[in-house]
């Protein structure tokens, strides 16, 4: 077992979907600080400016960029995060699935809306996790989830941030998205420095507030999977798409791809 991990947060993780992990990244702040500039400077194809009408400030999101982006692909082998990972799943190996920026100016009104990950991915199985991490500090911009909700019944349907539209054809199989404060659900987050980081299931329910304060609010977000993770496939195009992978249901993901990063 990996020092910063505890057998409590072990146990947080699988019952809750969710745990605080102080200190991952702490070593690598400035080395992800300047990944995000780069990419900033050098957006990728999938990045996003998210703006709706009548907002204020900037809110940049890009993913899939490791492989350009050499200070990203330094951490996510360097940095302690995939032991942490393995030890949480309770998987002997951990793959790559994605890297993921989200940058909050001073200022930025829109928020993070309440979704989950998983029903964007063509990703199915329990072992999966999803670290989020500041560059800053932070207090009101902080990630926000809700416990057990990677356990309900049925999957959240996933919507376009921006047009909120759905994703792909409302289906029985998914559940409109919930409004966690208006149903009294207990939403988990915590006051945050650098380099601290969420870990969360793919299927937790979360979201962040916009960032009103005078400060930046960077933050660097790797997904990674485990021995259970499966090819699926959705009812629509997927998030990221990753054209041409030729993968077919019940395939484990393609490590050429998708390397093993721990195991």
């Amino acid at each position: 077992m990996h020092p910063l991990v505890t057998p409590q947060m072990i146990e947080t993780f699988q019952r809750d979907g969710v745990v605080l992990i102080p200190g991952l990244f702490a070593d690598w702040v400035e080395v992800l600080r300047a990944g995000v500039e780069r990419n900033m400077a050098e957006p990728g194809p999938y990045a996003s400016e998210n703006k709706k009408d009548g907002a204020t400030g900037r809110f940049f999101d890009d993913y899939c960029n490791w492989q350009r982006i050499p200070e990203f692909e330094t951490v996510i082998r360097q940095s302690p995060a995939a032991a942490v990972a393995a030890a949480l799943m309770g998987s002997r190996q951990v793959q790559l699935f994605h890297d993921h920026v989200l940058v909050k100016e001073p200022g930025t009104s829109m928020a993070t809306p309440w979704h989950t990950d998983g029903p964007y991915y063509f990703v199915g199985g329990r072992q999966t996790v999803s670290f989020w991490s500041p560059l800053d500090p932070v207090t009101d911009a902080a990630l926000r989830c809700v416990p057990g909700s990677h356990r309900w019944e049925k999957p959240v349907l996933p919507m376009r941030w921006v047009k909120e539209e759905a994703y792909f054809p409302n289906v029985d199989d998914y559940m409109p998205v919930p409004d966690p404060e208006a149903e009294g659900m207990p939403i988990a987050e915590w006051p945050m420095q650098p380099g601290d980081a969420v870990a969360f299931n793919y299927d937790t329910l979360h979201g962040a507030r916009g960032n009103t304060s005078t400060t930046r609010r960077r933050a660097f977000s790797l997904r990674l999977v485990g021995d259970d993770a499966r090819y699926v496939e959705r009812p629509g195009r997927t998030s990221p798409p990753f054209p041409g992978h030729d993968m077919v249901p019940g395939q484990r993901l393609r490590a050429d791809w998708f390397p093993v990063i721990y195991g």
